[in-house]
């Protein structure tokens, strides 16, 4: 969407089908030439000055007629669409897809396998907390995780709520195999605040880069 003027995805938004088309379309280019098989379709924002209930039915009717296009269309290139709920309490008050809860309905209305759920736990720690629940739940919709620590948006192991060791441990417990990805914004130097994933690694007998410290 238009950035400028506060648009943060279109995908919900009523009177803006073909703006998103487009938009997609120019996603799905730029996805094919990098070799990336997933897209993140945003859902937008509730319109400045509207109530959030009263444009809630057609709000949904929208999302669910896009996100039916973008899968099919996304099925042609063998991608996967992916839905964020993004929280409204302090990230967006603003934005519409809210809850794992509220993504999970709307996937179940679309009914299309290549559109997931992706799971930012700061996000969802917000929003509902019960992270271990919510990942075994939701676990057969999801298509990607994220993280960053609560509430300070920053490393797994800076000061906050979350245990990441413990949460690492349940995803692998749950068999989760796709990538992690780390939507956080480092307290100081990227590299050195990397470090929380060389004791990860360590603790699971790995090198750096995840490779087996185990001869062979």
């Amino acid at each position: 969407g238009d950035q400028e003027a506060g648009e943060m995805g279109l995908a919900a938004v009523p009177g803006r089908q073909a703006a998103f088309r487009q938009a997609l379309e120019a996603a799905v280019q730029y996805a094919r030439a990098v070799g990336c098989p997933r897209i993140h379709v945003m859902a937008g924002r509730v319109p400045l000055g509207t109530d959030r209930a009263a444009v809630e039915g057609e709000m949904q009717t929208t999302f669910i007629e896009n996100l039916r296009y973008a899968a099919d269309l996304l099925a042609q290139e063998d991608m996967i669409g992916l839905l964020e709920p993004i929280n409204n309490r302090i990230t967006d008050p603003r934005y519409y897809l809210n809850t794992p809860q509220q993504a999970a309905a709307i996937l179940e209305k679309v009914g299309r396998p290549n559109l997931k759920l992706q799971l930012d736990l700061f996000h969802c720690q917000i929003m509902d907390g019960n992270l271990s629940r919510n990942l075994e739940k939701y676990f057969p919709l999801i298509g990607h995780i994220q993280i960053a620590q609560v509430p300070g948006r920053h490393e797994p192991d800076s000061p906050g709520e979350l245990n990441f060791p413990y949460i690492f441990e349940l995803l692998e417990s749950l068999g989760y195999t796709g990538y992690v990805g780390c939507e956080y914004a480092p307290k100081g130097d990227t590299l050195e605040g990397l470090g929380w994933l060389r004791s990860y690694w360590e603790s699971r007998g790995l090198q750096h880069g995840g490779t087996s410290n185990t001869a062979k």
